[in-house]
């Protein structure tokens, strides 16, 4: 039982039964992080931008079929060229059409579709003094963001008479990243000496304060080791990293604080240094592994979701927690052994501490506790009240994915974005693709120049006589169409046909075009062109399909992609682009949300039943974690979605949606955290009850020895995150912002409030079925006569 004497096992006499063998295993775990850390060099190059939609989604298909087929769809980069004059002067055009060479000379290039040489006028500016060239790289995700990194720094900036910028998917990915590494070492510039302060005050010495930095560091690179073997197996998001580096910390600073303050109560008590280490890997050592269990075994149930992000994600947390708990348990006991009492030294805040010790019951969270206690149901009915008015604005919670309003209006990349919606047909960015695999339209004659230009040039750029007067920016490089000369079924022609004008009438479709022509409003408005060959080929047939609405990551293209897919067609249709995958994204987080939830609440109550041996408390402990990240969803759709501090911040830039995956990757380190802390309380709760206190003393005795622990280190993870609220990135802002709220939520609200009034009003029931075997009242496990000793004050 947990409070039974401890006995040191042989594996701890072993490891750290002298300081002189304490200092081996410290050795031996220092080579161990060595190599973890030359293992993971270089991780960062191996991680994919993306990940946001599963791999075998409709969306992803379509957009396959179209580059494979036809080199068609979005381009992953879009140049944007202006000119002091007309883009058509000589000087310009000669610029121009040297830059699309370049381009395609790449050899990461798929193709290139721009205004040059051929003057294509829906690829130009209103103005005329801009013009337009998409590129699509080969390779996956990392392979295009490397080239499309590698094409920005060549040629951004001043080509001759033009200047060039840099817009599209790749350039939003790389401008993110960019922001995102400024804004993080601005922000770790501004707040170290911060958390540096507070964690001399709450560790209460330098030695004990730089114990989590050396357990963090451990977790972080063996962490990072672990990533490079995944990446060579499966793709890996970016944001694990960062999500492992801010979980990885926020768990050394709580497995730290719990167990240097029960290190220090041990050496008060009069044990001996090793004693003492052995005591506290018995103790609080138990609860680290309990909590670094559960909270891989949650993480673990996000492998259920079919996008590569959430699986890396699962895989990538789990790894931390284990690694975090590892560095706990046995490079922390080691340097515990070699430091003995010098673990206190060195306490720049003395002078300002309160002297002497304190009786146990005058301690302010006693106090609290206690008085909770006394009026638990009006406590507890007050704090869901509250706790549910923050999470009511999570029912009007709109969801979409961002884009490059996002950016700070600052940003090379907005500024070009921002000019290709203002001065071109924004088409290229928004339109869905509707592909119709093995259904052949006969191309027009006039598609005969394009076919054998297409043929001669590849898909660089063909002969390709001007479109319609409203053809799109991501107009098809015709090669597709060599197939349809032999000609096809009428009935192919006819169905296509139908079809095209069934979805032109759809609401929020502006236009559909493809090999029969250009559709609006429910009948053809143009007839084919050349342009037309590029939409039809031997393996299938595909609609370009305009949305009237000026974004598609957000309902109305869900809406839209809904519509599109309802639609009867000539074959089974794949339907993509930027609305299709949010759709397919939000669908595989809404179908196979039940089952994650399902192992998450089975997971922790397993974990914490074995830990607690009662079926209340873990009950207790998951329906409050999600009332708490239900509170905190409420709060950012308040802030980031309603606007409701605009009038205090200003307003903020991206559009006013929810993102669809950034609160999932959020929540993951929530509740990592939260059941942290909800662990290290249920300790030592449990540690009094099983000593014979009553409910209500064991939780005033358990929230007087942990509360400090907790909220200190939410603090400190609250102060971290919070600065990243700084930043220009709103995507940034979200995730700092959030997890702050989520964390002071957590340690306050629910486990200083709700915790001890719930446990207060289900009174013996918490314990069912446990009992009380081996109870002592009066000693606790390190020997003393009271189970209220007071810890040093000021420290943890």
């Amino acid at each position: 039982m947990l409070l039974h004497r401890p006995r040191q096992s042989s594996l701890v006499r072993c490891a750290y039964g002298t300081p002189r063998r304490a200092l081996g295993t410290l050795l031996l775990l220092g080579l161990v992080a060595l190599a973890a850390a030359v293992g993971g060099h270089g991780v960062g190059e191996r991680l994919a931008p993306g990940g946001w939609t599963p791999a075998r989604a409709q969306s992803t298909r379509a957009d396959a079929f179209l580059a494979e087929r036809f080199g068609a769809g979005q381009p992953h980069l879009v140049l944007v060229a202006t000119a002091p004059g007309p883009v058509d002067a000589p000087a310009a055009a000669r610029a121009g059409r040297a830059l699309t060479e370049r381009l395609a000379a790449d050899p990461h290039t798929a193709w290139v579709r721009g205004y040059w040489p051929r003057a294509r006028p829906e690829l130009r500016g209103r103005d005329g003094r801009s013009a337009c060239v998409g590129v699509r790289f080969h390779g996956d995700e990392r392979a295009v963001l490397a080239a499309a990194k590698a094409v920005t720094a060549r040629e951004a900036g001043r080509a001759g008479p033009l200047e060039i910028t840099v817009a599209g998917e790749a350039a939003l990915f790389a401008e993110m990243e960019r922001l995102s590494t400024e804004g993080a070492t601005v922000a770790e510039m501004i707040i170290a000496p911060l958390v540096l302060l507070i964690m001399l005050w709450i560790f209460g010495s330098l030695v004990a304060a730089l114990l989590p930095v050396v357990v963090g560091a451990f977790a972080v690179v063996t962490t990072t080791a672990l990533l490079r073997l995944l990446s060579e197996v499966m793709t890996v998001s970016v944001f694990v990293l960062n999500i492992a580096t801010a979980l990885g910390f926020g768990l050394a600073v709580d497995y730290c604080l719990l167990m240097v303050s029960r290190y220090r109560e041990e050496l008060a008590a009069g044990a001996a240094p090793v004693r003492a280490a052995g005591r506290v890997l018995a103790t609080a050592g138990r609860a680290v592994a309990f909590s670094a269990t559960t909270v891989a075994a949650a993480l673990g149930a996000l492998l259920v979701f079919p996008l590569p992000l959430t699986r890396s994600l699962a895989l990538g947390g789990a790894a931390v927690a284990v690694c975090s708990a590892a560095g706990a348990l046995l490079v922390l006991p080691a340097l515990l052994v070699l430091l003995g009492p010098r673990v206190n030294r060195y306490d720049v805040f003395a002078r300002w501490r309160r002297g002497g010790r304190r009786a146990f019951a005058e301690g302010r969270w006693y106090r609290l506790a206690m008085w909770v206690t006394r009026r638990p149901a009006a406590v507890a009915l007050g704090t869901l009240l509250l706790l549910g008015l923050l999470a009511a604005p999570g029912v009007d919670a709109r969801f979409g994915m961002y884009d490059d309003r996002i950016l700070p209006a600052s940003s090379p990349v907005a500024r070009a974005s921002q000019r290709l919606r203002a001065d071109f047909d924004g088409e290229s960015g928004t339109a869905a693709s509707v592909v119709l695999p093995d259904v052949r339209v006969t191309p027009p004659p006039a598609a005969a120049p394009a076919v054998a230009a297409a043929a001669a040039d590849g898909a660089t750029d063909p002969e390709d006589p001007a479109a319609p007067e409203d053809a799109a920016v991501d107009e098809p490089a015709g090669r597709a169409g060599t197939g349809g000369s032999s000609g096809a079924p009428d009935a192919s022609t006819a169905a296509v046909d139908a079809y095209a004008t069934r979805l032109s009438r759809l609401p929020g479709v502006r236009r559909v075009r493809t090999a029969t022509g250009v559709y609006a409003h429910g009948r053809r408005t143009a007839e084919p062109g050349p342009w037309a060959a590029g939409f039809t080929g031997p393996t299938g047939t595909w609609l370009s399909v305009t949305p009237s609405a000026a974004s598609v990551l957000s309902p109305d293209g869900r809406l839209l992609t809904e519509r599109l897919r309802h639609e009867p067609a000539p074959t089974a249709a794949l339907v993509g682009g930027p609305g299709a995958r949010l759709t397919d994204t939000e669908d595989a987080f809404g179908d196979r949300l039940p089952a994650a939830v399902l192992i998450t609440v089975a997971a922790t109550l397993v974990l914490l039943f074995a830990y607690t041996r009662s079926l209340l408390v873990p009950v207790k402990a998951v329906l409050l974690n999600a009332l708490s990240l239900a509170a905190t969803f409420g709060i950012i759709v308040a802030v980031f979605q309603q606007g409701r501090l605009d009038a205090l911040l200003g307003p903020l830039d991206g559009p006013r949606t929810t993102d669809v995956v950034i609160p999932a990757v959020m929540f993951c380190t929530a509740f990592g955290l939260s059941m942290d802390y909800e662990v290290f309380l249920l300790s030592r709760i449990l540690e009094e009850h099983r000593r014979g206190s009553p409910t209500d003393l064991a939780v005033a005795v358990g929230l007087q020895r942990t509360a400090r622990l907790f909220t200190s280190a939410a603090l400190v993870f609250a102060v971290v995150m919070g600065s990243l609220a700084a930043c220009d990135l709103v995507m940034l802002q979200l995730i700092g912002f959030g997890l702050a709220v989520a964390v002071l939520l957590d340690c306050t609200l629910v486990r200083a409030l709700l915790v001890p009034a719930i446990m207060s009003l289900a009174g013996r029931a918490n314990w069912w079925p446990a009992t009380r075997r081996g109870a002592r009242p009066g000693p606790d496990t390190a020997g003393r006569t009271s189970h209220r000793p007071s810890a040093p004050a000021g420290r943890a």
